[in-house]
């Protein structure tokens, strides 16, 4: 059986409270608390992710920050 990882970072992070909702319901359903289920999708982004579909939902996602002039910094 492999070893637990243990979280090594904590960082502040702005999160819509749609993706805060969303990141805890995966949780929930992964049997996983927050923190492990944003670095298991985060070690394993690119087969978790489609490429295609991901580049066109951030540049919606851009467009929406910009016509806000929230550029998240």
């Amino acid at each position: 059986m492999p070893r637990p990882q243990r979280l090594t970072r904590r960082f502040p992070a702005r999160m819509t409270e749609a993706g805060y909702r969303r990141l805890r319901k995966f949780a929930e359903e992964a049997g996983l608390d927050e923190g492990e289920a944003l670095s298991f999708l985060f070690e394993n982004f690119d087969s978790v992710t489609h490429r295609d579909n991901l580049m066109h939902r951030l540049d919606l996602h851009l467009a929406m920050l910009a016509k806000r002039g929230d550029t998240g910094a």
